[in-house]
């Protein structure tokens, strides 16, 4: 069984954006699969009432916390917030979740009694990648990108790490400050969660993964484009590049 006491110090942060669809659906399970659990909505200023909704399910669960932002701004600064937010509300772990399904509530359980364990990981992974990882719903040529780009992520930046784009993920609070006092974050978008692992294994953290099952999204329109992850692998070369001239 799930250690509530630990849970009561871990916040699971969902950053939204019109996700009105999934939000009831998706608190509800997380709060099931893990009793105890704080939950962290970071809306963007959704036009679908999102935020509202969040305001609305929050008023009757005193677990449920909301964090509003003025507008859209990417998923960066929306979990770099979260992080701000956990910190300063005295959690020891704070969680990366999607709010559109795909990330699996009943997998949760599993990365937090890792986090939690005496091995006490910096950062906790969801993997699709490591054994017995999968996914579901996904096209042979969809698998193949996914894999092709952690592979190319690995080559250049050498990280160990078998999903290197995954973002269903834990944190421990204490190592995010080190982390981030030592670091600028540049990445706003899908690159985030690549800059974050390479940020964290260059700092020294301890990164373990754990095998997650992934589905296609529930419900809503997928913010994922071809030019979003474009621009995510040339950040990588840039890093690389800069990393080189810096040791040089």
């Amino acid at each position: 069984m799930e250690n509530t006491n630990l849970n009561a110090k871990t916040v699971i942060a969902i950053p939204t954006y019109n996700e009105r669809e999934n939000l009831e659906w998706i608190t509800g399970e997380v709060f099931a699969q893990a009793p105890g659990i704080h939950v962290l909505i970071v809306d963007d200023n959704s036009p679908d009432g999102t935020g509202q909704l969040a305001d609305a399910l929050a008023a009757d669960h005193p677990q449920l916390h909301v964090l509003h932002r003025e507008g859209k701004e990417g998923l960066g600064p929306a979990y770099l917030a979260a992080f701000a937010w956990a910190d300063s509300h005295g959690f020891t772990w704070v969680g990366e979740f999607d709010a559109d399904g795909s990330h699996r509530p009943q997998d949760l359980p599993r990365l937090l009694a890792l986090a939690h364990g005496s091995g006490r990981p910096d950062l906790v992974i969801g993997s699709r990648w490591r054994s017995g990882g999968a996914t579901a719903g996904w096209s042979a040529s969809r698998q193949l990108l996914s894999r092709a780009g952690s592979f190319y992520v690995n080559v250049v930046l050498g990280l160990g790490v078998a999903d290197t784009t995954a973002g269903f993920r834990v944190y421990r609070v204490d190592f995010l400050n080190r982390l981030l006092q030592r670091y600028t974050i540049e990445s706003k978008g899908y690159g985030f969660q690549i800059e974050m692992t390479w940020r964290t294994r260059r700092a020294g953290g301890k990164i373990v993964e754990v095998p997650i099952t992934f589905v296609e999204r529930r419900a809503g329109t997928s913010k994922m484009s071809g030019s979003i992850i474009k621009e995510a692998f040339l950040e990588v070369a840039k890093w690389r590049i800069r990393e080189l001239l810096h040791n040089s």
